[in-house]
């Protein structure tokens, strides 16, 4: 009901043009032609295909005019001679133009919609430009007026649920759409930011998939939801995250962010509980191969909730002034795809100044800032970072992010965690190796040093045909070179800034 008392003010508020941004035409025709036959006008539409025609007016409910009707609709499909037509011979008309933007550049075009708005006190008429994509000329913006269709609420996608539910049960000869409430909650908080119609179409993929919603379906719907987004590139869709139980160590982030959960995703909160702060994310700063990634992967899992990874490197573009609309665009998309996590790996890659620079990493930092103070989403941000010389203070001082990270390389007992979980990962019984000194003949390793320990041992021992050993590990061990002695002093220069600076993840 608000969007039809909205759009009746606006087509009352003497605006001779108003523009409808959607990709839900039929949904926003419907509109136009309730709030139209309750005022005392008459409602055309125009497209290419069909030309100008009345559609319905003042005279009844849901007549359609005649054709030797005092508003004849127009045989044309020609933009120039329709719009001459309705500027000769209407008043007090509702003109809406579908997808008419590839003529908003053209001049001549420009000039009759001009023309026919600046007629608005004597014919009272108003073109209503409704499309998926417009840009108004300079011209036209001040005789404008813009109305947008509303997404629909948890209450409205939950009736939409039940309405998709009770056609399947119709149609599969009255068997029941099988639920609980948990995944019904969970379906409903991700299908928000959708409009009606793609959350329908979601709805149903969900449904006649197998009859039933159960948290199987969401990961299909969530990356689903992304895809209708549009967002190549910058943005990627991470299908799959990962469980703490999968990292070694990272006790106290853990911690950190069990205590969180309920409060971002503000399920089953208590009036007691209302002045919790959303929380806002983290920078995970540490080690090259120390597990950051992973750990922001495990984020998501924790909270259950969507994974998406901002790369920096297609976020920049040649020409001026699309590195910041990539920045935005994919914010955006971020706040439609809430809640979610939004890791953006090795930060320090794409706000990183230098002489070089020309200034575009200082606005993509002040686009990210001035985001990051405004947004009021769910969108929780996980930054990793291997360099904290080249981050910016304003963006690790203390309230653009909850906390400050730092992962170092890993002490004895998580090493033994990690050799376990790659050693099950990949089929082998760890009770059968001595974890023990294994972890502590790796002093020094990071997490994917390990990782790459087990792989080699692996490869060995099946290329000798026989069956991998404690023995066939630290024979790889004792060949490898760590990080931390090949690049001893940067690593130690690392450790001593984020003493007292940043809180151990372990």
């Amino acid at each position: 009901m608000s969007d039809e008392r909205d759009l009746e003010m606006l087509l009352t508020s003497h605006f001779p043009i108003t523009t409808i941004n959607t990709h839900e035409e039929k949904r926003a025709l419907e509109l136009m032609k309730k709030v139209v036959t309750r005022t005392a006008r008459t409602m055309y539409t125009w497209s290419v295909t069909e030309g100008l025609k009345a559609a319905y007016g003042h005279s009844a409910d849901n007549l359609r005019l005649q054709d030797d009707s005092e508003y004849m609709a127009y045989p044309t499909t020609e933009p120039k001679p329709m719009l001459e037509q309705v500027k000769k011979s209407l008043e007090n008309a509702v003109v809406v133009l579908l997808d008419f933007h590839p003529y908003l550049n053209e001049p001549l075009i420009i000039r009759l919609l001009k023309e026919i708005a600046l007629e608005y006190s004597v014919k009272q008429n108003t073109l209503v430009l409704l499309s998926h994509e417009l840009t108004i000329p300079g011209e036209l913006e001040r005789l404008t007026a813009r109305f947008s269709l509303s997404l629909p609420d948890a209450s409205q996608l939950e009736q939409l649920i039940f309405d998709e539910a009770k056609v399947w049960t119709l149609k599969n000869q009255n068997q029941s759409v099988k639920a609980d409430r948990q995944a019904m909650q969970m379906l409903i908080r991700n299908l928000q930011g959708l409009t009606m119609s793609d959350a329908r179409r979601l709805v149903r993929n969900a449904i006649y998939h197998d009859g039933a919603i159960t948290e199987d379906d969401l990961p299909a719907v969530m990356k689903a939801k992304y895809e209708l987004l549009g967002q190549g590139g910058v943005l990627s869709f991470e299908y799959e995250t990962a469980q703490f139980a999968e990292v070694g160590g990272f006790k106290k982030l853990i911690t950190w962010i069990n205590h969180r959960k309920v409060a971002f995703l503000q399920d089953n909160l208590q009036a007691k509980d209302t002045a919790l702060d959303m929380p806002k994310g983290i920078m995970l700063l540490g080690v090259q191969g120390s597990g950051k990634s992973l750990a922001a992967k495990a984020v998501a899992g924790a909270w259950e909730v969507p994974l998406l990874r901002m790369d920096f490197g297609a976020l920049y573009n040649k020409f001026f002034g699309e590195t910041e609309k990539n920045i935005r665009d994919s914010l955006k998309a971020a706040e439609v795809m809430a809640p979610c996590v939004l890791w953006m790996d090795e930060i320090e890659k794409g706000i990183a100044t230098g002489a070089y620079d020309s200034g575009t990493s200082r606005r993509v930092l002040a686009s990210l800032l001035t985001w990051m103070a405004e947004n009021k989403k769910p969108v929780f941000i996980v930054a990793t970072a291997n360099d904290i010389e080249s981050l910016p203070p304003e963006l690790i001082r203390k309230g653009r992010l909850d906390e400050i990270f730092f992962v170092d390389l890993p002490a004895q007992n998580t090493r033994a965690e990690i050799f376990a979980i790659h050693l099950a990962k990949r089929g082998q019984q760890p009770p059968d190796f001595d974890i023990q000194r294994l972890a502590a003949e790796t002093d020094g390793f990071s997490g994917a040093e390990i990782e790459q320990a087990v792989v080699a041992a692996l490869y060995a021992a099946h290329a000798r045909s026989t069956t991998m050993t404690t023995q066939h590990i630290l024979e790889e061990i004792k060949s490898t070179q760590p990080l931390s002695v090949v690049m001893a002093e940067k690593i130690s220069a690392l450790q001593r800034w984020a003493e007292g600076r940043t809180v151990a993840a372990n």
